[in-house]
């Protein structure tokens, strides 16, 4: 099982996930909710400015990438707004190999280029600044240069508003709306004279004199969208949780393919409700705009509350409480920081949507195999017990000698045993809905298989030894061909376990794996070995088998293949 596990950790680092804690390999492939942030993990995280808006009117701004260069059409003076994007900023760009780059916050950078684009170059000395924080939801720096000291402040267009004077609030509202139902994200600028050499945050209330607004455009990612459709067919629901405006959530998670998009809860909405309420609204709604860490906490908990299994992204000092809450937490490897990892299960390396999904298909897949080397070995043990126990009840010949069961353990768990850790994902594997958060590994289902599987074993062997016993055979040769009996039937058992959710009378299924092929190659030549070579039939006391008992002892393997193959068709409901 820790192989089975291990081999997960390698398919999951071959997908960006980066697994911290090998029980998360289980648990990522159980989650039934994925909570995810939007920019850089559905959204490429390449911000461009597209447009702005002033009093003077509408901007269209032209430009690809963080190139500070592109049209600005019509014409105007943007000037104010370009020095607050520009010295409100903690970015900065610079050309590497011909190509500009942004070293910082993506949204900042392309506040950068546009403030390229609408003035040139901005100097000033740096005095104070007070960092974004999605508490008070705006950042705001003090500096001199060619126009004195000014305070410039950028954020959530609700919140910067409400610091303005002298502004027709509902008219700026509802040209925010209008940006951020276009997809768009949008940023309200302002600026304050100043004589001290420190920001006072009370006199910004009220104190501003509003720009304008910039709408970036941050599209989805190609993969993303292919993601999300992927977890929906897989019975997994998408929810996503951002800062940004609530027109711009619902905008994007149209674009990506979320569910429900008609509704969005912010945080304020949020607030309002208790945790009773919440777990109510929680499961019909996808998308959260506007949030805090702190909402990321509840929201876990809401959905756990509905016996959810629930997969969370973060990276954010502040989501950490969140992580640790959920099923399975995830952690941005590029832009996360440390204390998110530390308390995250999985990270992800490229900070990507369908590394999640990957990392899905890749959990679902290791619960499998870890099923089926259950589901082999517990019901091919058991048959050999019952073999032994019925014998000595009895008060029978063995028809397997000690030193032959030590043999067939040997040879069999080690190697059919070890082959079903390195199983591919199997067909329709992202298809089938979500486990329950509590079910058992060690199911009803499974418990039937264990008892059907060692009762057919059981009178397979006693049937092949009692035939050769009749025969006239000498006792070796009975108990040489029902130790073969036990390992042809382990065999065809392996090829039927490959496919626990399917029919395994498929081309794919017979041709199997190569390391499937390895080990049962490497199994048969041991059994040639020990059955026709004398030093070795000295030491676990075998006779040679005739072409024609071998022959039978197939047949009953394949026999055997062919009854719990018909159990299991009849069980999953297929057509034969």
């Amino acid at each position: 099982m820790t192989i089975t596990l291990a081999i997960g950790v390698q398919a999951m680092a071959r997908r960006n996930a980066i697994v911290r804690r090998l029980p998360a390999i289980e648990a990522i492939g159980s989650v039934s909710v994925i909570c995810t942030d939007k920019t850089g993990t559905l959204t490429r995280n390449e911000m461009v400015v597209t447009v702005a808006q002033t009093v003077s009117g509408t901007f269209a701004i032209a430009g690809d990438g963080y190139a500070p260069e592109g049209a600005i059409k019509p014409a105007g003076d943007l000037g104010r707004l370009a020095l607050a994007a520009a010295l409100c900023n903690d970015a900065r760009l610079h050309r590497k190999d011909g190509a500009w780059v942004v070293e910082g916050d993506p949204m900042e950078g392309a506040l950068l280029a546009f403030a390229g684009k609408a003035s040139g170059d901005q100097a000033a000395q740096r005095l104070d600044a007070i960092p974004f924080d999605s508490r008070h939801r705006f950042m705001a720096v003090l500096s001199e240069g060619e126009s004195g000291r000014l305070i410039h402040v950028k954020g959530a267009p609700e919140r910067v508003l409400r610091m303005c004077a002298g502004l027709d609030q509902a008219h700026w509202h509802n040209l925010a709306d209008k940006l951020a139902k276009r997809g768009l994200r949008v940023l309200a600028l302002a600026e304050r004279s100043e004589q001290g050499d420190q920001i006072d945050p009370k006199a910004l209330e009220g104190g501003l004199t509003f720009l304008g607004l910039v709408g970036l455009i941050d599209p989805p990612r190609p993969e993303a969208i292919t993601a999300v459709a992927e977890c929906r067919a897989a019975g997994i629901r998408v929810k996503m949780i951002t800062g940004d405006h609530a027109g711009t959530a619902a905008a994007i998670g149209a674009q990506i393919g979320l569910a429900n998009t008609n509704r969005v809860l912010t945080g304020a909405d949020l607030d309002k409700l208790d945790d009773a309420q919440l777990a109510l609204e929680v499961a019909d709604v996808d998308i959260f705009a506007r949030t805090s860490p702190e909402h990321k906490l509840r929201l876990v908990t809401a959905l756990q509350a509905h016996g959810l299994s629930v997969a969370m992204t973060g990276d954010g000092v502040n989501d950490a409480p969140a992580l640790k809450r959920a099923d399975a937490g995830i952690a941005m490897g590029l832009k996360g920081s440390e204390a998110a990892k530390e308390a995250a299960d999985l990270v992800l390396a490229d900070d990507n949507f369908a590394s999640i999904a990957a990392a899905v298909r890749e959990g679902r897949t290791v619960y499998d195999n870890l099923k089926k080397v259950i589901s082999w070995t517990l019901p091919t043990n058991a048959g050999e017990s019952m073999v032994i126990v019925l014998a000595l009840l009895l008060g029978l010949a063995m028809p397997v000698t000690a030193v032959q069961i030590l043999w067939v353990n040997l040879i069999t768990g080690i190697t059919l045993g070890l082959a079903l850790a390195f199983e591919p994902t199997e067909t329709g594997t992202m298809a089938r809905p979500p486990r329950a958060r509590n079910a058992p590994i060690l199911s009803g289902g499974l418990v039937w298989h264990v008892v059907l599987v060692a009762t057919l074993f059981m009178a397979a062997v006693f049937g092949v030894f009692t035939y050769a016993i009749d025969k006239g055979y000498p006792l070796a040769l009975a108990q040489t061909m029902a130790m073969n009996t036990l390992v042809v039937l382990e065999i065809f058992h392996l090829f039927f376990i490959r496919n626990i959710h399917s029919t395994s009378l498929t081309w794919a299924a017979a041709r199997g794996t190569k390391f499937v092929w390895t080990v049962v190659i490497t199994i048969t030549t041991a059994q040639f070995a020990v059955t026709y070579i004398p030093p070795l039939q000295a030491v676990l006391g075998t006779i040679p088998v005739s072409l024609m008992d071998g022959l039978l002892i197939v047949a009953i393997g394949a026999a055997f293949f062919a009854l719990i193959e018909i159990e299991k068709q009849i069980r999953l409901g297929l057509r034969i």
